[in-house]
């Protein structure tokens, strides 16, 4: 086939026009056209008069390299080959199954690779299964009831089960790693759209289908999976690890240990650093979640379009006086500013959209770097930082989320009205000042931010606008070091995956990264 890059049509274009539009560039006609296929779809709001689709498309046609010939364009080119390839390599033969710890993005997608090549993985998750993790969740949020084990941040499909669903990443992708999860998602369930759009999401509703699917086919496959069994400890001997504990009291003998424990399990990772496995702080942000009318954020973003467009979304960056970056993350059109918390008397917040991002309101975090200098590198420095923000924002919001008008922060005092905002929470929230909870370097790093932001989003740091309190959990503070080659730990048989060990900032560059370990394992172990 042949790729055409730069296709742009109008927004409101049917297949036609796009075939027609191929079909110029190549110049063709259109009836020569035998197949397409959308590879890439992106909007182009540069020109806000006239904001337009871009595509790249990968054509059938006959006599493909007289056609390449005849084309010098930049823009036309043959089709990559672009197919992920796993290989087994290994020649060790494993006496216990692998285990995984965890099953988020990468823990589910490192078993699902093992399992659909014969390893017969056992996945063992320390919260519940997504369908009782809801109600879990949906208590919380109502009633103020926390399971510590299972809730935003525990259980089946990893923190992003509760978020936008977002499986757009940065990550460089030679391997077609991003592609395969993309793939593997959509054999789940997920829209086919995900496969082409520039920006990908499927939402937290839809998420929760695709990983029960998932479940499935790692089941159907060989593997098996366990819930409420929560990594206790680890038996290492000789710098390799041998057994393991879970809840403090079943043992298990494995070869293969793979910990996908997510950024928030911050009893494994003193439990890890006690049993002497080699870690290391890294760089983290934290700050707070904002909250503005989606019609506003449309508005700046398509201008007249803005009613013809799916919601919009933005992406923020400011280098503060103080020398901190400060940025937007996560960012959420159409959705819900949802209570994360997973401690007692902590209260860490999140964002949360559906499939159709269908709420009024679009929220972000703001947040302001963190680096392990300012904890003297001590290990778990930026581990109790985070935590002393959360148990500040518990006490400040007398439990709920604390949430505060911009313009009232801007002046350090307590909101004590909602005005043209109408809030959008998934738990209860209390009017507090959060200058209370933040560190004096993150107020002066957000007040600036905002002011630059207003002046690259119309409205941006209206006074009516709503800031939550607080976002701590961006990415794990620490990482679980392992090398280059096979992923491993220096203790051989356990290899760190995905945003809890360090190497992944999102539910696609963690799945990818579950790709890459179940890749690696393959490398060394034979799977009969």
């Amino acid at each position: 086939m042949i790729r055409v890059r730069q296709v742009e049509t109008s927004i409101e274009a049917k297949d036609d026009e796009i075939i027609k539009k191929c079909a110029k560039k190549l110049k063709l006609n259109k009836l020569e056209i035998i197949n397409y296929k959308i590879v890439r779809k992106s909007i182009d709001a540069r020109d806000k008069n006239n904001i337009v689709y871009c595509y790249e498309i990968d054509v059938q046609i006959k006599e493909e390299e007289k056609i390449l010939k005849r084309n010098k364009s930049k823009d036309i080119l043959k089709t990559p080959n672009e197919k992920y390839d796993f290989k087994i390599t290994g020649t060790k033969k494993m006496t216990h199954r692998p285990v995984i710890i965890g099953s988020g993005p990468a823990g589910l997608f490192t078993a699902y690779m093992l399992a659909k090549h014969g390893y017969k993985p056992l996945v063992l998750e320390r919260g519940e299964k997504v369908e009782d993790r809801i109600k879990t969740v949906e208590k919380f949020w109502n009633e103020g009831i926390l399971n510590l084990e299972s809730n935003v941040q525990f259980g089946e499909g990893g923190a992003g089960t509760f978020s936008d669903g977002k499986l757009n990443t940065l990550v460089k992708d030679k391997e077609f790693r991003n592609k395969k999860v993309l793939e593997i998602f959509v054999e789940a369930g997920a829209p086919e759209e995900i496969l082409y759009i520039n920006k990908p999401h499927i939402g937290t509703d839809c998420l929760r289908q695709v990983v029960i699917n998932l479940r499935k086919k790692i089941i159907d496959m060989g593997g098996e999976i366990r819930y409420n069994s929560c990594l206790t400890n680890i038996n290492i001997k000789d710098l390799r690890i041998k057994s393991i504990e879970i809840n403090n009291k079943e043992e298990i003998d494995v070869d293969v240990l793979v910990l996908a424990i997510g950024h928030s399990a911050r009893d494994t990772f003193k439990m890890l650093s006690k049993n002497k496995v080699p870690m290391e702080p890294k760089p983290f942000a934290v700050g707070v979640r904002i909250q503005h009318s989606q019609d506003m954020i449309n508005e700046n973003q398509y201008g007249n379009f803005k009613d013809k467009l799916p919601p919009a979304s933005y992406k923020l960056t400011y280098h503060a006086s103080n020398g901190r970056g400060v940025y937007s993350f996560c960012m959420c059109p159409g959705g819900y500013v949802v209570n994360s918390s997973s401690e007692e008397k902590c209260l860490a917040i999140n964002g949360m959209s559906n499939y159709k991002r269908e709420s009024k309101n679009a929220n972000s975090a703001i947040v302001v770097t963190v680096s392990p200098k300012d904890f003297e590198d001590k290990l778990f420095g930026g581990l109790e930082f985070q935590k002393e923000l959360e148990k500040r924002a518990y006490i400040v919001g007398n439990g709920k989320i604390p949430i505060q008008l911009l313009g009232d922060f801007m002046e350090n005092q307590k909101s004590t009205e909602i005005k043209s905002i109408e809030p959008i929470f998934k738990g209860q929230y209390e009017f507090a000042n959060l200058q209370e909870i933040l560190p004096d370097f993150i107020i002066e790093s957000l007040k600036e931010a905002f002011v630059n932001f207003d002046k690259k989003i119309k409205g941006f740091a209206d006074g009516d606008t709503i800031l939550a309190a607080i976002e701590t959990r961006t990415s794990s503070p620490v990482r679980i070091v392992r090398d280059d080659k096979y992923s491993q730990s220096e203790i051989k048989g356990i290899y760190p995956a995905g945003e809890g060990a360090g190497y992944a900032g999102g539910i696609m560059s963690a799945a990818m990264d579950g790709l890459k370990t179940a890749e690696n394992i393959a490398k060394i172990w034979k799977n009969k």
